[in-house]
């Protein structure tokens, strides 16, 4: 942890990085599960709903980001580079890890197996890593940040767009001949995920693990489709007039936003939009949106200087990762410490439930957890204290 002064970032990142964070926290956490407003919810197999968008965008950013911290390191492979590189990465998988084992210690500790005693009680808590799921959101993204990094010290730039595009076209083959749109355990995904991961290991969706270890592929594509984006916009980059600067960033993101958005919508009609897949198509749009997104942020925020709106996004931004572990650990004591038998959460939304419709109250819940958040991050970006993870 350490405190660092204001520096001329580019503000939209931080901003487009803080909604894609308060947007996975508040979509995590509805009131209850049974009364969900359907934008909030994420499409049951194929299609693609705003919350679709969320994760796909903040990895995006991951990409730009990714280039951004390597510039100091020349793009050369060296001792340091790497030993930070997998340092981090494997600090973001186990930090994955241990909130899957931390909600299992929680579920088991306050829902008590009769006759087996404290300590009983207390080994079946706290052993359930046979249980436990291996991999996640965090280790989805330490994995495609360590293989991205690596690929940025080890390949010639312009060389990445053919990998990419060999990725994606490599698991779309992948796809198509293992029964890859099946929603089922005959889907390819489910079939390698099972052998090695095996099921008490996964999620549990129809076999499916949204991600799994094959799905990885085109994620990490995505994270690399990012990295191009950021090369584009600032791999050039001089010293000069800074609203030049940033309409050619406007220009670029816009051009590159709706290339890939287009390409991606008329593709769908033979390759299916999935998100649990992480279909080719999914890659495509997402990232065009994201890109299109990123430059409307930058034209509102960094050319016209709209600013005041988005100092609630900025305090999730800057800390993004701790600030979506601090939602889920939270989410799980929330869910786990009980007062009379009831759980935190359920008595907050049973009794926002009491006055207002239930799928009303479901949201009104999120948003007030969302809240709580941002109460904690506020002071650290009041502080200005970055903790890096």
């Amino acid at each position: 942890m350490n405190q660092a002064s204001s520096s001329k970032r580019l503000l939209a990142l931080d901003i487009l990085r803080g909604i894609t964070i308060a947007g996975m926290i508040m979509v995590n956490n509805p009131g209850t599960w049974k009364h969900i407003y359907a934008p909030l919810e994420h499409a049951e197999w194929i299609g693609l709903t705003p919350t679709d968008l969320v994760f796909p965008f903040f990895m995006f950013i991951m990409g730009i980001s990714t280039y951004i911290s390597l510039r100091k390191y020349h793009f050369l492979f060296s001792y340091e580079a790497v030993r930070k590189i997998v340092k981090r990465t494997l600090v973001i998988f186990v930090i994955g890890l241990a909130i899957g084992w931390f909600s299992r210690f929680c579920h088991y500790w306050a829902s008590p197996t009769e006759g087996i005693g404290f300590f009983g009680q207390l080994y079946e808590a706290v052993w359930s890593f046979p249980r436990t799921r291996i991999l996640g959101v965090m280790q989805r993204l330490a994995l495609c940040y360590g293989i991205t990094a690596l690929v940025a010290l080890t390949m010639k730039h312009r060389y990445i767009p053919y990998l990419i595009a060999a990725l994606l076209v490599g698991y779309l083959v992948i796809l198509i001949t293992g029964n890859g749109y099946v929603y089922g355990e005959t889907n390819i995904l489910s079939i390698v995920d099972r052998a090695i991961l095996t099921p008490a290991h996964m999620y549990k969706d129809n076999g499916i693990d949204p991600e799994g270890l094959l799905s990885t592929i085109p994620a990490v594509a995505h994270v690399l489709l990012g990295f191009c984006v950021g090369r584009m916009m600032l791999a050039d980059r001089k010293e000069g007039n800074r609203e030049q600067t940033l309409n050619s960033h406007l220009i670029k993101l816009f051009l590159v936003g709706t290339i890939l958005a287009f390409a991606g919508g008329l593709l769908i009609y033979g390759i299916p939009i999935s998100k649990k897949i992480w279909s080719p198509t999914f890659v495509l749009v997402t990232c065009g949106l994201a890109s299109s997104f990123l430059a409307l942020l930058i034209w509102i925020i960094d050319v016209k200087g709209y600013k005041r709106w988005s100092r609630f996004f900025e305090a999730f931004g800057i800390n993004p990762l701790f600030m979506y572990v601090l939602g889920g650990v939270l989410s799980i004591l929330l869910g786990s410490i009980q007062i009379g038998g009831v759980s935190i959460h359920a008595l907050v939304y049973n009794w926002l439930a009491s006055f207002m419709d239930a799928t009303l109250a479901s949201l009104v819940y999120a948003l007030l957890f969302v809240g709580l958040n941002w109460c904690i991050g506020y002071q650290l970006y009041r502080k200005r204290i970055y903790i890096k993870i």
